[in-house]
Parts: C-alpha cells; sequence; structure tokens
C-alpha cells in the first residue's frame, strides 16, 4: 500500500496559497500523459484526521461511494476511530468483503445476481449486511434463495431522517418510506418473525443537514434555521425509534450523519457510528460550510486544445458532473489558473470545456487548467488511477475501480 496516513504530517497552510499548491501539484504530474486525477497525501491526511477530531470518538464507517478507490479506503481504515464500510451497491459489497469484515450496504438491492452469490456464500453474509425499508425487499431475498437453503441474511433498517416541517411539508431526501418510531417498529417486528433474516442495524441519513451548505449564500439564514429545527425534531424521533428497536432486536450499530454534520450526529447519544467519505478528497461544495475547512486533496486537470476567443480557453472533455439537480454547484469548478469560468450557455460539456477569463488570455493550446470534482467519488468514474502527490513530487499511483476493472453503477 502506497498510501500511510499514520506516517508524516500535513499543514493546513499548504493548501491555502493558491498558486504555490495549484503550481506544485501541476509540477509532480507534469510527466503525465492526457486529463490526470492527482491526490494530495498530505491534503488527505489532514482531512482524514480533522474528521476524526469533529466526530469527537464516534467511530466513522467509510462511505466507498464518495471514494472508489480501494486503497484509500484501505489506508483510511488503518487509522484508528475508523471501523467498516457503508458500500453503495450489493456486488460493490461481495467484491470489498473479500477483504473487509463489515460492509453494510447502504441502499436497498434487488439485483438478483448478487443476492444469489451472498445467498450461497457464508463467509459473505457473515460480513455483508444488507439495507431494508419495505418487505417487499425481502420478498426478493426468498424468492431468489429461500431461507432453508441459504445462510441467514443480516439486515439494517434505513428509516427516513427528513424534516416533516409545519406548513412546509417534507424537507430532505427521498429515501424510506418509514419515518415514524411505530412504522420503524412494525417494520422490525416484522424482519425478527421472518425466517433466514437478522436485524442488526438502524441507519438514519440526515441529507438536508449533512449535504446542505450552511454558508453558501444570501439564502443562508434560511438553511441554518431549517437545520436547527430539523436537529432538534430528529434527536427527539432517533431516539424514540432506537428505543423500539431495542425492544425488537440486539442493534450493533446506529448509524447517522455524513461528512457535513460529524460534530451534530456524533451529539447523538442514541448514535454509536457515523458515516463519511466525500469529506476525504472534499470537492467544492462543501467549501460552502461554517464549521470546518476541508482541503482539497483531489483534482484533475484537462489540456488546452483550442483558444476561439483570446480571453477564453477550450478544454477537452469536463462535462463531469456530480449527482444530484444539474445546477452550477454541481459542475466542475475550474480553480487554476485563477480567475477562470465557465460559460453561462455551455458550462461543463462531455466533449469540450470553454473557460474564460483574464487569465485564460495567457494559456496556450497544450496547457493545463485544474478543477475541482463538485462532490468526490464520481470523479473516480472517470479516470482509472489517481496520481498521488506530495507537493511537488508524485510518490505513486492508486486505481479507481474504474482502473481495477470495476463499474458496479
Amino acid at each position: 500500500m502506497t498510501i500511510d496516513l499514520l506516517a508524516g504530517e500535513s499543514s493546513a497552510t499548504d493548501w491555502t496559497d493558491p498558486a504555490g499548491y495549484w503550481s506544485a501539484t501541476g509540477d509532480a504530474v507534469a510527466g503525465a500523459s492526457g486529463p490526470v486525477a492527482a491526490l494530495s497525501i498530505p491534503a488527505l491526511r489532514y482531512n482524514a484526521l480533522d474528521m476524526l477530531v469533529r466526530s469527537a470518538g464516534v467511530p466513522i464507517r467509510v462511505a466507498s461511494k464518495s471514494v472508489r478507490v480501494r486503497e484509500v479506503i484501505d489506508a483510511t481504515l488503518a487509522l484508528p476511530g475508523y471501523a467498516g464500510i457503508l458500500a453503495f451497491t450489493l456486488p460493490e459489497a461481495l467484491w470489498l468483503a473479500e477483504t473487509h469484515e463489515d460492509v453494510v450496504v447502504g441502499y436497498p438491492s434487488v439485483d438478483r445476481a448478487a443476492l444469489a452469490a451472498l445467498a450461497a456464500d457464508e463467509s459473505a453474509s457473515e460480513r455483508v449486511t444488507l439495507m431494508v425499508d419495505d418487505l417487499a425487499q425481502l420478498d426478493i431475498v426468498d424468492a431468489v434463495a429461500p431461507p432453508a437453503r441459504r445462510a441467514t441474511i443480516r439486515v439494517a433498517i434505513d428509516a427516513d431522517a427528513s424534516w416533516r416541517a409545519p406548513g412546509l411539508g417534507h424537507i430532505g431526501v427521498r429515501r424510506s418510506p418509514v419515518h415514524e418510531p411505530g412504522e420503524v417498529a412494525r417494520l422490525a417486528r416484522a424482519i425478527a418473525d421472518r425466517p433466514g433474516f437478522r436485524l442488526v442495524g438502524l441507519l438514519m441519513y440526515e441529507a438536508q443537514i449533512a449535504g446542505q451548505a450552511d454558508a453558501a449564500g444570501s439564502g443562508d439564514r434560511v438553511i441554518r434555521w431549517m437545520q436547527r429545527r430539523s436537529a432538534q425534531e430528529l434527536l427527539d424521533r432517533r431516539a424514540a425509534i432506537v428505543g423500539e428497536l431495542r425492544d425488537i432486536a440486539r442493534l450493533e450499530f446506529v448509524n447517522g450523519g455524513g461528512t457535513g454534520s460529524l460534530e451534530l450526529t456524533a451529539s447523538d447519544l442514541a448514535v454509536t457510528e457515523l458515516t463519511a467519505g466525500s469529506g476525504l478528497f472534499a470537492g467544492h461544495l462543501f467549501d460552502g460550510y461554517r464549521a470546518f475547512a476541508p482541503a482539497p486533496a483531489a483534482a484533475f486537470a484537462l489540456e488546452v486544445v483550442r483558444k476561439p476567443l483570446p480571453d477564453v480557453a477550450t478544454v477537452l472533455g469536463g462535462g463531469w458532473i456530480a449527482s444530484g439537480p444539474p445546477l452550477a454547484s454541481r459542475q466542475p469548478l475550474p480553480v487554476w489558473p485563477p480567475g477562470l469560468q465557465t460559460l453561462p450557455r455551455e458550462g461543463a460539456g462531455e466533449v469540450q470545456t470553454p473557460v474564460q477569463g483574464e487569465s485564460a488570455r495567457s494559456l496556450q493550446v497544450g496547457d493545463r487548467v485544474w478543477f475541482r470534482h463538485a462532490k468526490s467519488g464520481e470523479l473516480a468514474e472517470r479516470v482509472d488511477r489517481y496520481h498521488l502527490v506530495d507537493g511537488d513530487r508524485r510518490v505513486g499511483e492508486a486505481l479507481t475501480y474504474r482502473g481495477e476493472g470495476k463499474s458496479f453503477l
């Protein structure tokens, strides 16, 4: 393993000097051809350790969806305070469970081939936990492999953590259909009474808090108000849900939070573990949070291939859009040379991305423009490796899932 987050030091000043940071990163990968993705080891180390401080001793489960680089996942889990993986899909979880003992699938799965593989593998069935929020999902498992012909399947309930605000309605993402303590308890009893399944955990992800920047613009006061009210409601409701479930099953974990809400969720006594992943690489969406300022650990550079105007440089590719509504906030952000912006009518395009600004006048065909991705994991779907850098030195490389020949979703 090239990445060792237990060794070395990280100074928070390294990346607060954009000219020095991006110039050094560019020098480190100057010999690499084509589009390149770079990962700063000192910045990654800083982010991983900072999240441990923010979690206040509550263990952090690594969200693999937001990383998609096995070497980074392994290096992070080597740090005391990180434990377990929250995977995106069941095929990914089965793959990761070959080398990890605790893999929870973050979303329900109806992948019949993967379910059959899980049911037929006693080792995997002990290491992988499925996520459910509807008995129909259990019906799929039983149809693939009846209880009498398979190992017991570990399951966790995903309970809706959104806020049903008086007069405003649903605030948050549309995830689980079970929201109230009684609804979660009824589902838990049905699971407990069903042969071939064992209820071991609860997940509640408060996207309206963890995934919503609170210092991003003129509406930040409204966002803060919403998050305070939602947090208090969730604190009470999650405690009630956990109280109900502990009378039904022996829970191994109660999972909550995300990179954007580690402090808040860690303060909830009902929670036994947190989840975070995006904060390791720190896409530019995290620039709008008041509570923390992560280092821009991951970035990618695209090459200028044409100059349609003196103050416009066009790079090849670039339409690497993050999940969510297709707003400007989901597009890659040009960060070096300084002062560049994408064109309002083009944005980041599949085949080309024009960037405009005074500094574009000095860009020539063949030069590079550095971008930061909006989130984190999606970048790994576009490149087969990250070049590992430390200052102006390239110190190795780490293959993405794609580089290992995997494409889960």
